[in-house]
């Protein structure tokens, strides 16, 4: 690569029940300038409605905040789908619909991988955490198949192991300790190498 580092600076993240203080934990380590665009699909179920920003950005630097339709992807945003709407990425900004439900919810995982992976190739990390379906299982796939690197929470570590389980049933991605995520999320960003994954179960 003459001396240059890999980068991915699209990464998405999908998870479900379990995955909240998993998250709080992520968006707590991450800085302020990560040079790099994150979305987060997590179901809501009808306990949702809290503030976004209080919940996920508190404790540490990256901005946080629930998408809107038409918010620019900017680098050092996490941005966190809102209820009862896909979020799907574009070239420079993010789009919101009432399209029908994906593994029977909405927000899914699949549509944001998906349009990640259409859209911005191998640039693109996607990461599966904890939940009860098989929702961004495709979404991984394709992810791969653009040339991306995808990854899955180790299942054991999962409150509800069944969707990292599919990822990796139906894909190859590497396996990822909780207490690594932020670190890893930091190396794919930047480009420098990470020793924190250990291979497929």
């Amino acid at each position: 690569m003459n001396g240059l580092q890999k980068k991915w600076d699209i990464i998405v993240i999908g998870a479900s029940a379990g995955a909240m203080p998993v998250l709080q934990y992520l968006c707590g380590r991450l800085p302020a300038d990560l040079p790099a665009v994150i979305g987060v699909v997590l179901h809501h179920g009808s306990w949702y409605g809290g503030n976004v920003s209080e919940i996920y950005g508190r404790r540490g630097h990256i901005a946080v905040r629930e998408a809107k339709s038409g918010d620019w992807l900017e680098p050092g945003t996490v941005y966190f789908a809102p209820s009862d709407r896909h979020m799907v990425f574009e070239a420079t900004h993010l789009r919101l619909s009432r399209g029908p439900k994906v593994h029977f919810t909405r927000p899914a995982i699949d549509p944001l991988f998906m349009s990640a992976a259409r859209t911005f190739g191998s640039r693109v990390a996607g990461v599966l955490l904890t939940g009860g379906n098989r929702d961004g299982a495709h979404g991984l796939v394709q992810i791969r198949l653009q040339g991306g690197r995808t990854f899955v929470q180790r299942p054991e570590e999962a409150t509800h192991p069944t969707m990292p389980l599919s990822g990796l049933r139906e894909d190859e991605p590497e396996v990822i300790s909780t207490h690594a995520l932020p670190d890893v999320i930091i190396s794919l960003a930047t480009g420098q190498p990470d020793h924190l994954v250990r291979p497929n179960l």
